[in-house]
């Protein structure tokens, strides 16, 4: 079970700033979070922290180890 926190666009879309979600990878994290909120697209550009280490939606076998924290960060803009 890891924590996924979402910020600014992830968060209105997903309708929650925060949930638990069982996943053991990314690719098992995304297809869950997909099966429970309307994020494909958004998921797309977004970028994951594990544990604040950064992590790719296209490393779909990056193992995720149960406890973390994941957050979905959509683009920023700014500088």
């Amino acid at each position: 079970m890891v924590i996924v926190h979402y910020w600014a666009a992830a968060r209105a879309a997903a309708g929650c700033a925060e949930e638990k979600i069982q996943a053991g990878t990314v690719g098992e994290l995304v297809a869950a979070i997909t099966r429970e909120h309307d994020m494909d697209r958004i998921l797309t550009a977004c970028s994951l922290l594990v544990d604040g280490v950064a992590a790719r939606i296209d490393q779909p076998d990056r193992v995720i180890a149960d406890g973390v924290t994941v957050d979905v960060l959509p683009p920023f803009a700014g500088g």
